[in-house]
């Protein structure tokens, strides 16, 4: 019987695939029909499994109507990204918590970390398309909720109820394309899905800045709630796949791994929550008994949650016997470094426009403009290359061999600003290295995804999928926090050192709080002001090219099989 949408992602028995070197012409097998468990069967030479690049796991579908249905839940979960990142200084601004402000991202992204993964598992059980609009209904609301915030810490609360549809919203739209779409085509087929969220990221910095300037911030939430709608109603009239006979709703309950979940949210909310009272209260000292007993037990969770995964879950969202081996983990490491970067990239330079150059919320937005642009190319330039060629292995090298590079342009550009060079120039040169360091962004995130599930079997690709979103949603969340706290750790000491007067305490607090604090401060204290952002947000910057050397390097044990032509 051929697969469906809710067939078991790890039936059977699972080929245990290894390789002395980089690049292998053999992996999984999968048949016409995309069965998986009775269509696999051994080379001549003994070796993997060889698996048809022409085959999808599930035939007869629509593509022409599907890709539309997915294109616009993916359109929203990016653009939703990037108003936030261009609007958070006025919100944190109008809200007097401008110290607070990444936790508008990182609650989002502590919630899609933690569901994303989850959704592998949930939509094997309850089906894509279930899941699909599952998200994007949570999604919605969440949306809706963000625009009726009264305070910070419903905003916030609102963001992490929305971070859970939106991990949904691109997860199982990956998963979705890799039943209906042959390892062959993925490639260009994942770089138009990019384009596509490129577009929703290029839509929504300047979309963001402008209703922050304009009618308000609440705007660029609310506004997401109606077009969340349209892609719901799309998806349930345009999508048609396959159905197995409904089970129970107590087995498939039971087949959910609700404690690895819970495990895992718990354990990032507490290593966050430690990094953030150590930051706004003490710094970096960690001499706080209370910060530091949070801390350590968040270590503690971290090793349930793979006890959970290892030992206990029957049907674990993220089996460890999967992710240990090299084929899994190097990709994904890689992700996790990757968008660990982006994820700072995309934050910082904003506030580096806003804070430092004194520009609006809407040419602040516009900044991100060039890492668009390099994204929308990389990708399908990358998928194109993949579907021409077969191979991915040395195109992943150069790709985030760039995207290092490219972090080192950025962080010379803000180190220089305001030392000599014409500003005018030092902007050509941070484009250039935005653009260098996206499209090595937008390659690498179609290749390491082809690499994953080059290397498995038909069964196993929507767990990949689901692990390397793990990957990437948690490079994303740890990497902000930190770049964070530490911009907020350096502008701290800056100004207590080089503000003088007896209210000088009080400049450092709403300074942290308001952006428009600035220009009511006297001019010199201005100049400090910015000087001493600028000095935290370059060390943000330097901590980018650290990820995007560590990027770099974990790609270096991709295995490759060779897609066939």
């Amino acid at each position: 019987m051929p697969p469906n949408e809710i067939s078991p992602l790890l039936a059977g028995a699972q080929p245990n695939i290894r390789y002395d070197d980089h690049i292998t012409d053999q992996a999984p097998q999968v048949n016409g029909n995309g069965a998986t468990q009775d269509a696999l069967s051994r080379n001549s030479s003994g070796g993997a499994l060889e698996q048809d690049p022409d085959v999808p796991a599930i035939s007869g579908v629509n593509i022409a109507a599907v890709v539309p249905a997915m294109a616009i839940g993916i359109f929203l979960a990016s653009m939703d990204n990037t108003v936030v990142v261009a609007s958070y200084g006025r919100i944190g601004t109008e809200m007097n918590e401008l110290n607070r402000t990444s936790w508008l991202s990182t609650a989002y992204l502590l919630t899609t970390t933690s569901f994303q993964p989850l959704y592998g598992k949930l939509s094997d059980i309850y089906g894509r398309k279930a899941c699909l609009l599952f998200a994007y209904s949570v999604f919605g609301l969440g949306c809706l909720f963000c625009g009726i915030s009264r305070n910070l810490n419903d905003l916030i609360a609102a963001r992490a109820f929305a971070g859970i549809g939106g991990g949904g919203m691109t997860t199982v739209a990956s998963i979705l394309m890799s039943d209906i779409v042959s390892i062959r085509k993925r490639g260009t087929w994942q770089g138009i899905l990019n384009i596509i969220f490129a577009l929703g990221a290029a839509v929504g910095g300047p979309l963001g800045g402008w209703l922050s300037d304009t009618i308000g911030w609440r705007w660029a939430f609310i506004g997401q709630a109606p077009l969340t709608l349209i892609a719901f109603l799309t998806v349930t009239f345009a999508l048609h796949l396959p159905q197995d006979p409904v089970a129970s709703v107590k087995t498939k309950l039971l087949r959910v791994d609700f404690p690895g979940a819970f495990t895992l949210v718990l354990a990032i909310f507490s290593f966050l929550l430690s990094l953030d009272l150590s930051i706004n209260s003490i710094g970096f000292s960690m001499s706080s008994l209370i910060t530091l007993s949070i801390f350590l037990g968040s270590v503690l969770l971290f090793v349930s949650f793979y006890h959970i995964e290892n030992s206990y879950s029957a049907e674990p969202f993220c089996p460890p016997e999967l992710v240990k081996r090299r084929e899994i983990l190097s990709p994904c490491i890689a992700n996790f470094f990757c968008f660990g970067s982006a994820m700072v990239v995309l934050f910082h330079i904003p506030l580096f426009s806003q804070a430092v150059l004194g520009s609006s919320a809407a040419a602040a937005g516009q900044r991100l403009l060039p890492m668009i642009a390099g994204s929308m190319l990389g990708s399908l330039g990358g998928g194109i290359y993949i579907q021409k060629t077969g191979k991915y292995y040395w195109l992943t090298f150069c790709a985030y061999l760039g995207l290092f590079l490219g972090a080192g342009v950025i962080y010379i550009c803000v180190l220089l600003t305001g030392t000599g060079p014409s500003q005018l120039m030092i902007n050509m040169c941070m484009l250039v290295g935005m653009v260098i360091f996206n499209v090595g962004l937008g390659i690498g995130l179609t290749s390491t995804l082809i690499a994953l599930i080059s290397n498995v079997t038909s069964a196993e690709q929507a767990v990949v999928t689901a692990i390397s979103y793990l990957f990437r949603s948690l490079g994303s969340v740890l990497s902000l926090s930190i770049a964070a706290g530490l911009v907020q750790t350096v502008l701290r000491s800056c100004l207590l050192e080089k503000l003088g007067g007896d209210d000088v305490l009080d400049i450092v607090r709403r300074v942290r709080r308001d952006l428009d604090y600035i220009g009511e401060l006297k001019p010199d204290q201005a100049v400090v002001v910015r000087m001493c952002y600028q000095d935290g947000i370059t060390d943000a910057m330097l901590f980018v090219v650290v990820l995007g050397f560590l990027c770099w390097v974990s790609s270096w044990g991709i295995r490759e099989v060779k897609v066939k032509k």
